[in-house]
């Protein structure tokens, strides 16, 4: 062990990197203030490095499995803190101890006095009006928050700091490998662009209450765009850069943008998308015409033809624009409107009101992240879906962190590598992405080559989210990241987690496996018979709900459609919020997700979840990707049948593979799933923001009508789903 360190690590490396894991380990043991101190630290780490080295170990348990150092296959460095360390820190740890909140206290206020304990939090911002009343509920679902009060969450995102002296620290970090670029905002930097767009937005007729769609590549003028919105009391409308005209031209028409803003082209690993010519064909497509539309010219490419009396040129308008200030906002004014992803081709349109959604985004960043102001956080994801517009926007600069926008992919940009090099050059704190992406990691580079190449000690948590993360790849993560990974649960009509690990509260670092975490505070978190509409018992499926009312940040509608929001979401269970996605909650107070409602396949009467098969599936060993879907049968009703995606590398036969797949799902669920078939493709029918559309597939197997989601990433996976399952004579 020493032999090995030495050559992997300087003694200044390892000094960072030992910092980095006993920080994070010490938080799991009730020690949450001590390494807040790095002159602490220093004091300590030359003996805990000779204990580490010496000893091959920081405790008797592992971390993450707790078994015995000798009987773990983890890394020795993810061990607990050094017992000899906890105690020589204990007496000066234990008056900060005392003081730090634990979760179920503070989860039990959140729910027993909600209004207490959201006007703290909305005191940690800066209000233009104080509310009135922090919790109006007298006509549920419609639930106000922060009645009659004012504030603007551009100023407390981006001018409060500035005000408070932190205008040179880094915002915004925009790493493009298709571009070959990086490049930084400070705070003050981005005061001044955001002030001189927003002045840009009023010169072409914006007023508080209009809408602004955005439709640009992943660039920090999209990030620009929102705030300047926000700023000026307008609503913005984050369209994903990868619809095409039509599903462009839809949201035109529903929304009815009196600006839209855009750009010339997004990059992409082997091409360019020219944004402007998709802009024009969907107005060419839609009823609705913008009044104008502002265009971003991206250096280095061709610039785009502007059309006469609507288009203007976004960089001579900001030549001349003069700062604009933050604008008073109602804290149930809508801030934007975001379309969802949708597996099912209809997307709905939530509206986010601005006023609570900026003081729950503050509060996760500490209380559930564990972060701390002016660390680098990075959400790989996409500005076009909730977490972009949430942990890339919002939260990250609401609570002064540097927020990493990432114009890139998982693996192709250049290598497998590539998450693992913007950890290191931007000594990035922690993570969020979905599991998707780290799958495709897996599948490219198993046995971790790229990883090893990169150095991130700063590095201390991976949060993933968007689906479920299965064990193989929550494992194998485990290993290459170095570092805890976190599941955690939500959605866009929530707008941030509704179940996680408090972090910030206390909570373990090390949750149990396959569970989301616990309910977040703020969220009355129920599961219910799907029949009776009455809790159900510990351990059993039932339909994941939430008990009104909704926690501040929540959606308020869907756009202009007040009568579906209701019954889309509420009918169902009244004095509940429907989640739609069926799981469990533990006795330990746990929660699993194990499907949405609608991928739960009834067999022979028996409810079958989608991801307890493909769990099992994943134990054959040689499968990175998977997903299972229901084919009708006249015997049963309906029969699981498994579609798997191959790690790279693999030699053994097609049909050897499936037999054992079929063997691990009969021996880890038993004959009751009825699961005899699977087959063998290349890629699975997915969204761009990673979510398998499951019920559209089996649509198709079942021959029934089916759309094609206007997200999904390659449609013509489709084609190769439906190819292998008659080839293997499941379906005609």
């Amino acid at each position: 062990m020493q032999s090995q360190i030495s050559r992997i690590y300087s003694r200044t490396q390892w000094k960072d990197f030992l910092f980095s894991k006993i920080r994070t380990n010490c938080r799991s043991i009730s020690h949450a203030g001590v390494f807040k101190s790095r002159n602490l630290f220093e004091q300590n780490s030359a003996a805990a490095s000779r204990h580490c080295v010496s000893q091959n170990t920081f405790s008797p348990r592992c971390n993450y499995c707790s078994l015995q150092s000798s009987q773990c296959k983890h890394p020795r460095y993810l061990m607990r803190i050094p017992e000899f360390l906890a105690t020589s820190l204990n007496n000066h740890s234990t008056s900060t101890a005392r003081h730090i909140s634990t979760y179920d206290d503070v989860y039990n206020k959140s729910l027993n006095s909600p209004e207490e304990f959201w006007g703290e939090a909305a005191d940690q911002l800066e209000w233009f009006k104080r509310w009135d009343k922090v919790l109006d509920d007298t006509l549920q679902p419609m639930t106000k928050w922060f009645v009659g009060g004012e504030m603007n969450i551009c100023h407390n995102a981006v001018d409060r700091h500035v005000n408070a002296g932190y205008g040179g620290q880094v915002a915004v970090i925009h790493d493009s490998p298709v571009s070959a670029s990086v490049n930084k905002l400070t705070y003050k930097d981005l005061q001044d662009q955001v002030s001189r767009f927003a002045r840009v937005l009023v010169n072409n007729g914006i007023k508080k209450g209009d809408i602004v769609l955005i439709y640009m590549p992943m660039v920090p003028q999209a990030v620009v765009a929102m705030l300047a919105a926000a700023r000026v009391g307008a609503i913005h409308s984050l369209v994903f850069g990868g619809f095409a005209s039509k599903e462009l031209s839809v949201r035109i028409n529903h929304c009815m943008p009196k600006v839209i803003v855009s750009a010339n082209v997004g990059v992409e690993p082997t091409r360019t998308v020219n944004y402007k010519e998709l802009l024009d064909a969907a107005i060419g497509m839609s009823d609705h015409k913008p009044k104008s539309c502002v265009i971003y010219n991206r250096p280095g490419y061709p610039e785009a033809e502007l059309i006469k009396d609507r288009d203007v040129c976004w960089e001579d308008s900001m030549s001349s624009a003069e700062p604009h200030d933050c604008v008073p906002v109602g804290a149930m004014d809508p801030l934007y409107i975001l379309y969802t992803s949708g597996t099912t081709g209809m997307p709905k349109a939530p509206v986010r009101p601005s006023g609570g959604y900026a003081v729950v985004l503050n509060w996760t960043m500490k209380n559930i992240y564990d972060m701390s102001p002016g660390e680098i956080w990075w959400a790989a994801s996409d500005l076009g879906w909730v977490v972009g517009h949430s942990y890339i926007c919002y939260a990250p600069l609401l609570y002064r962190n540097t927020t990493v926008i990432y114009e890139g992919k998982p693996v192709g940009t250049p290598d497998p590598g590539a998450f693992f090099r913007v950890l290191q050059d931007h000594n990035v704190a922690a993570m969020f992405t979905a599991p998707t992406a780290l799958r495709a990691i897996r599948k490219e580079d198993f046995e971790s080559n790229h990883a090893q190449r990169y150095f991130f000690p700063s590095f201390r948590y991976l949060f993933v989210a968007g689906e479920i993360c299965d064990h193989e790849t929550l494992h194998w993560c485990r290993d290459t990241f170095r570092v805890p990974v976190i599941d955690h649960w939500w959605q866009t009509e929530t707008g941030w987690p509704i179940t996680a690990t408090c972090l910030g509260l206390g909570e373990e670092a090390t949750p149990r496996d396959q569970s989301i975490g616990k309910p977040v505070p703020g969220w009355d978190v129920r599961v219910l018979d799907s029949e009776s509409g009455q809790e159900a018992k510990k351990e059993e499926l039932g339909n994941i709900a939430v008990k009104l009312p909704l926690p501040p940040g929540a959606f308020s509608s869907l756009w202009q459609h007040d009568e579906k929001f209701i019954k889309t979401y509420f009918e169902k269970f009244p004095g509940f919020y429907d989640t739609m996605d069926a799981g469990t909650f533990h006795e330990d107070g746990f929660v699993s997700i194990n499907a949405r409602v609608d991928d739960v396949i009834n067999v022979a009467g028996h409810r079958i979840a989608a991801s307890a098969v493909e769990e099992a599936m994943f134990n054959q060993g040689d499968i990175v990707e998977c997903a299972t879907i229901g084919i009708k049968d006249s015997l049963k009703g309906h029969v699981p049948v498994g579609l798997c995606v191959l790690r790279s590398g693999v030699s053994k036969p097609d049909d050897e593979i499936v037999k054992e797949v079929i063997k691990c799902v009969r021996d880890s669920i038993g004959p009751v799933a009825a699961f005899k078939s699977a087959v063998i493709v290349s890629k699975l029918p997915r969204t761009r923001s990673g979510k398998i559309s499951r019920q559209t597939v089996a649509a198709m197997a079942n021959g029934e009508n089916f759309k094609i989601p206007p997200t999904t990433e390659d449609p013509t996976a489709y084609d190769e789903v439906k190819g292998a399952l008659q080839k293997a004579g499941i379906i005609p």
